[in-house]
């Protein structure tokens, strides 16, 4: 029975690592769909979000299909729950993608200035640094990493909020660049959310690892 669990939980980790690739890959598309509005490219971002939700539900059963049949305990267990809430939180950022890359079309002729395009490109590289140390901590396991991730979360909270400062000011000057200025907050907002949920799947390995919940302080 342990070695059909096992086999079953390492197929589930291939396919969470496919998912989490493709929310990735759709993520730095949106991010560059904000610095170079392409039609086509909020496109294939769609498409590609259809995709992502796909396997979203194919891993949620996966996990239900692996507790009803195995009744996994302890690790196992946890690892079980903090995939299902990991699952949530990746099918989230993927519709941040989207929405960032559909604020393109508020554009127009807009250019963005390099001060802001600066700005956004370091809130960008932080926040999917997080994302990604955060999958790489719980596919291995590592609390160490987990920990990194959410040390990491203050410079990306602070970071969005000089671009947002930054952004909220230029509106102020240019009211009518309101719509620009709109697109590019909304793109910094929703990146200060991936740094979010990356938190959250940090938080979930430890628990996985630990068994120790650190939300709200706890732990």
């Amino acid at each position: 029975m342990k070695i059909h669990l096992q086999r079953e939980l390492d197929a589930l980790r291939k396919r969470v690592f496919h998912l989490c690739s493709l929310v990735e890959d759709n993520l730095s598309l949106a991010i560059r769909t904000v610095q170079h509005p392409d039609e086509g490219m909020l496109e294939t971002i769609r498409q590609r979000d259809r995709e992502i939700d796909e396997l979203e539900v194919h891993v949620e059963e996966e996990c239900l299909k692996i507790l009803a049949l195995y009744h996994p305990v302890a690790a196992d267990l946890r690892y079980l729950v903090s995939v299902l809430k990991l699952n949530a939180d990746i099918e989230r950022i993927g519709d941040l993608a989207v929405n960032i890359a559909g604020a393109t079309r508020r554009l127009g002729d807009t250019d963005m200035p390099v001060a802001v395009g600066d700005k956004l490109n370091v809130l960008a590289a932080k926040s999917r640094a997080m994302l990604r140390l955060s999958l790489e901590a719980l596919m291995d396991l590592d609390t160490v990493r987990a920990r990194a991730v959410l040390a990491a979360d203050d410079e990306v909270d602070r970071l969005y909020h000089e671009l947002s400062a930054m952004l909220q000011d230029q509106m102020a000057g240019s009211p009518r660049e309101a719509n620009a200025v709109f697109c590019w907050l909304l793109a910094a907002k929703s990146l200060e959310r991936v740094g979010d949920h990356a938190t959250n799947i940090a938080e979930d390995t430890i628990y996985t690892v630990e068994g120790e919940i650190i939300r709200h302080g706890l732990g």
